[in-house]
């Protein structure tokens, strides 16, 4: 909980602050449309282009689960194509084709797309100069609203990249102010939330019809972590955020249309906010539980803060992930037996919610792609057993495979700086960068073959994974607190130290981001393309494009393989 406080934050040159005892909504909504209509925001350079990654992160997370032919994502395409928008009418495409479909379908199949594999950018509630740590989760799931705005509008890249920078600032604020997960409340409520208003402002609605579609998403459409809960996850875990944004652009056009939503929602003491953080009587006016603050210029984003992850691999690991990189680096005899007889154990320390959200007993034993990547013991274990893999096929094990010629058959080299912020690393910064791109956990690491290898399995029962208490929760959200200690076949202890911040985290300063970024999106471009470059190229430089850019954007041929059900 993050209590509003006696006296809201104030305002700065490049934020707006909506006390907690003013109409949130409306405020929301007033906001949404000036920034969209220029009328304040000069978001700093670094801004535009951090957004722009995630964009293209998320782009190409979605491309390929499309052409892997995985479920949710295709069923959801085959829907959006089945509502083409009326003749005469704009309308939105999906991913890979040219035809115009209602507005919230094309958003429900892209969002779903990208979001299918878990695997593009994270948000972790967090901003301690304000004293906002809700510590919220969330993800960069909701690009298909402006962009499908944009296509309906004719509006140009630019506009597009405004409103992915306005739709991460609403939601990432909102994750730093309540803790949904505290009430089993799914984290995409905030994206809706921001994606109603988003879509709203880049349409040409008023606050007004703003606040109102905001006040049907919070009083019609809450979903709780029930999705998320169970031995073996479904569809609805990674098609949660489409879903919520699809009704939030109904919810928004209904809005436009005349109907009256909920106003005010934020101070209801019947909605979600006040009913489980109450500030006053159920019975009588009070304020809402939180201030919330909204940059729209200079650099403090909270996009700037949100982290990148660099494969296929449920965020809270990312600290164990960096542990093992950096440990099998230093230790390369860990890896002299192909089937990991070299290690006895391996002793993973984390936080809450880490340990309760991958660390599930049942996890242990994971029988769908869905539960693998939220297993601490099948994450590690399968970076693991790909480093025996890559030392048995002639690498080092955490760096590419040689050629015979002497050169490498990856197409990351040179190396740039870089490494995990550990303490007592012993690894250079190259090793590092490599070891992330050789190991990269990728599509195929969840493949039916790769859920039940038999190496894999003799790891996972090798790992002991255990909440490392108070020590390790009070260091969380500021970063990913996590150790790793491997015990060797001869009773020698090799300990990791402390991850705080692993490549890809938002405070790591050291990793070659953009050479490890691009990297995951030619591993994952080269799945859905035969021309990895053009597809790239038509997802970068946004402030570039045309109108007609954006229109034409997702008009291009998608290799469908297939290989996942």
């Amino acid at each position: 909980m993050t209590p509003a406080t006696a006296t809201p934050p104030a305002a700065t040159s490049d934020t707006v602050v909506l006390p907690a005892d003013s109409n949130q909504a409306l405020g929301i909504g007033e906001f949404a449309c000036k920034f969209m209509r220029g009328e304040i925001g000069k978001p700093a350079e670094s801004v535009y282009k951090r957004t722009e990654q995630f964009f293209v992160d998320a782009v190409l997370c979605g491309l390929s689960a499309l052409a892997l032919g995985t479920n949710a994502p295709t069923v959801l395409r085959n829907e959006a194509l089945d509502y083409p928008a009326p003749a005469g009418k704009p309308g939105a495409t999906v991913f890979g084709s040219s035809q115009r479909c209602y507005p919230e379908k094309a958003i429900l199949a892209n969002n779903s797309a990208v979001r299918e594999w878990d695997s593009n950018g994270t948000n972790f509630g967090f901003e301690p100069s304000l004293g906002h740590t809700a510590g919220e989760f969330g993800h960069n799931d909701f690009y298909g609203v402006p962009v499908a705005a944009a296509q309906i509008k004719g509006l140009d890249g630019v506009a597009a990249l405004r409103g992915m920078i306005l739709l991460d600032e609403i939601r990432g604020r909102l994750a730093s102010v309540f803790s949904l997960k505290t009430y089993k409340i799914d984290h995409v409520v905030h994206g809706a939330i921001a994606s109603a208003a988003t879509y709203g402002a880049m349409m040409g609605a008023t606050p007004e019809q703003i606040e109102s579609a905001i006040g049907m998403v919070v009083a019609h459409y809450i979903p709780f972590r029930a999705i998320r809960a169970g031995k073996q996850l479904s569809d609805s875990k990674g098609a949660s955020a489409a879903i919520s944004s699809e009704v939030a652009i109904m919810a928004m056009n209904r809005s436009m249309r005349g109907f009256v939503g909920p106003k005010d929602i934020f101070r209801n003491p019947e909605a979600i906010f006040r009913l489980f953080e109450p500030t006053g009587p159920i019975n009588q006016p009070a304020p809402c539980p939180f201030d919330l603050v909204l940059a729209h210029s200079g650099e403090n984003f909270m996009v700037m803060g949100m982290h990148f992850k660099l494969g296929l691999y449920e965020h809270q690991s990312a600290g164990a992930i960096q542990a093992m990189l950096d440990m099998l680096s230093a230790n390369p005899s860990l890896l002299e037996d192909a089937e990991g007889g070299r290690i006895k154990t391996i002793e993973i320390l984390a936080y809450e919610p880490a340990f309760g959200i991958i660390g599930d007993p049942a996890k242990k034993d994971p029988r769908t792609r869905q539960s693998a990547d939220h297993s601490m013991a099948y994450i590690v274990a399968t970076l693991l057993r790909k480093a025996l893999e890559n030392k048995k096929n002639g690498g080092t094990g955490v760096s590419p495979v040689r050629t015979k010629n002497g050169g490498a058959s990856s197409s990351t080299l040179p190396l740039g700086e870089g490494q995990g912020e550990c303490r007592n690393s012993p690894t250079s910064s190259d090793s590092n960068a490599a070891a992330w791109m050789s190991l990269m956990l990728a599509p195929e690491d969840y493949s039916n073959d790769a859920l039940f290898h038999p190496v894999t399995r003799k790891l996972m029962e090798k790992i002991e994974f255990s909440h490392g208490g108070a020590e390790y929760d009070k260091r969380y959200p500021d970063g990913i607190p996590t150790s790793v200690v491997v015990t060797d076949s001869n009773g020698t202890k090799h300990d990791s130290g402390l991850v705080m911040y692993p490549a890809g985290h938002a405070r790591n300063t050291a990793a070659p981001l953009e050479q490890i970024l691009n990297h995951k999106f030619r591993l994952l471009g080269a799945l859905a393309t035969k021309d990895v470059d053009s597809l790239i190229q038509r997802f970068t430089n946004l402030r570039d494009k045309s109108a007609n850019d954006v229109a034409t954007m997702n008009d291009f041929e998608l290799v469908v393989t297939g290989g996942f059900e």
